[in-house]
């Protein structure tokens, strides 16, 4: 993870329209019960809703975190790309060393650490950092990134989607500024998911919450989305330029 700062080059502008708003960054988990809580103690949060095959947990800053079961969940093994992580949630502490201790006694293992960042996998093998910044009001979200070949490229289309101009784009990490930031960093030898193939499983993905699903389908796929199988009377699937799935929710 390179945390972006307030110096070095942007790309600040007037942000797009947009599709639709971010409602959850989705985890694929193969026990539901035991993944949300972990993050809704991680996180301070509380359950939202919890359904045989869907738990959401909401953080107390009011970001959706929610666990979607895939009995057959193979875990990125972090950092290759031959089961890759495809994304992970980063997340602002006052204090890494406490936070880390507090995230391991809850059953997360330690990957890498450095003087501003810490990168753990959680009880399902998934991928966070906790990111130093001392006024932080305890654990709170900062956003999701995603690992794609072209920070810069999948911004563009993602501030298309979501209407927030692009915050941050150097060195191969972007970010969308606003009140739900979401990152994007630059990957050698980038391993895409190509969902609903189980060889190629995806890990993590956005629901996007939209007025109107066939409005919503034709916008994305101008942007440069791509159908996917799997729809019902409330949501479509699509993939990003750089293969993430993502569902327009009503």
């Amino acid at each position: 993870m390179t945390e972006p700062t307030s110096t070095g080059p942007t790309a600040e502008g007037t942000a797009p329209d947009g599709v639709g708003t971010l409602r959850a960054v989705v985890l694929d988990v193969p026990d539901l019960a035991t993944e949300a809580g972990f993050w809704a103690a991680l996180t301070g949060g509380k359950a939202a809703r919890e359904d045989y095959d869907w738990h959401t947990v909401r953080t107390p800053d009011q970001w959706e975190i929610a666990f979607q079961l895939a009995p057959d969940h193979v875990p990125p093994q972090w950092p290759g790309q031959e089961h890759p992580q495809q994304a992970h949630i980063d997340l602002y502490v006052p204090d890494l060393a406490a936070a880390s201790a507090r995230a391991v006694g809850l059953g997360a293992t330690v990957l890498r650490e450095n003087e501003r960042w810490i990168t753990l996998a959680d009880l399902a093998g998934h991928t966070f950092d906790l990111c130093l910044k001392e006024e932080s009001d305890g654990v709170t979200v900062m956003g999701p990134t995603f690992d794609c070949p072209d920070a810069s490229e999948l911004a563009g289309f993602w501030s298309g989607v979501l209407g927030a101009s692009v915050a941050y784009d150097a060195d191969g990490v972007a970010m969308l500024g606003g009140d739900r930031p979401v990152l994007f960093q630059s990957v050698e030898d980038y391993n895409p998911p190509r969902w609903p193939d189980p060889a190629y499983p995806q890990q993590v993905h956005l629901d996007v919450e939209v007025p109107d699903l066939d409005a919503g389908e034709a916008a994305v796929l101008a942007l440069g989305a791509a159908r996917l199988p799997g729809e019902g009377s409330g949501f479509r699937v699509f993939a990003d330029p750089a293969g993430h799935p993502f569902c327009l929710v009503l």
